[in-house]
């Protein structure tokens, strides 16, 4: 595989591993890419030696092209394979040129939280400003519980998230789109958190309640530097 690439894998699958420590991923579920040319891709493939999102490897990443054919000679040997759910990622970089990061994750509280008929609204203020920020916008839901495994059931999907950044999908788990492998993966943090507390409020007897269009006008953009990077270090400092 080529060694140019070596830390852009060694960077997803540190992803993956953070995604499983904060229990967006447990067991073999989930994925990640990250767009590499217009027609390539690198992502998280199923391996001889499968062990789960938190024991995710450099060499499980792999280079395929958008028909989900080996990027390059070898990308695809030794057992590996694409995941099922490969069009999800493709259909998104195909149809969202601003977008270079995927995160499929399955995070239990939102899924919770959607089946209970839960929006992902902007209940925090300064407790997660980007996290506020997101769901201020939208977090629209594709309907199906279906394994997006087509590109038939890919573009509905896509469709459904619009030029949004993360789409609930019913049933089944979130998608993440962003910039970045980092801005895609703490926006699927942000949204967890938001569901987890949602589904407590509710739970402890209390009514979900947007903030307030002033509050939140007065909530700050704290820059990259702070929301990414940061936050970034945090999330790889908690690996075991």
């Amino acid at each position: 595989m080529s060694e140019e690439l070596a830390p852009l894998r060694e960077h997803i699958a540190q992803a993956c591993r953070v995604l499983a420590a904060r229990g967006l991923a447990d067991g073999i579920l989930g994925h990640i890419s990250l767009r590499v040319d217009p027609r390539r891709l690198l992502v998280r493939c199923r391996g001889p030696e499968e062990r789960g999102l938190a024991f995710t490897a450099d060499a499980d990443i792999r280079l395929v092209d958008l028909d989900g054919e080996p990027g390059a000679a070898g990308e695809l040997d030794g057992g590996y394979a694409v995941p099922n759910e490969l069009p999800l990622h493709t259909e998104v970089l195909r149809r969202r040129p601003d977008v270079e990061a995927v995160v499929h994750a399955h995070p239990p509280s939102v899924v919770a939280a959607d089946l209970a008929g839960l929006a992902i609204r902007p209940i925090v203020g300064a407790f997660d400003i980007p996290g506020t920020r997101l769901a201020a916008g939208g977090v629209p839901v594709y309907p199906r519980g279906v394994l997006v495994r087509s590109r038939t059931l890919a573009a509905e999907m896509v469709q459904a998230l619009g030029d949004r950044p993360v789409v609930l999908l019913r049933g089944h788990g979130l998608t993440s789109a962003a910039t970045s492998v980092e801005q895609a993966v703490l926006q699927s943090v942000s949204v967890d958190v938001l569901a987890a507390l949602s589904l407590r409020v509710v739970a402890a007897g209390g009514t979900l309640v947007d903030l307030p269009e002033h509050d939140l006008a007065e909530l700050p953009d704290l820059g990259g530097a702070f929301n990414t990077a940061t936050a970034w270090r945090h999330e790889v400092a908690r690996l075991p």
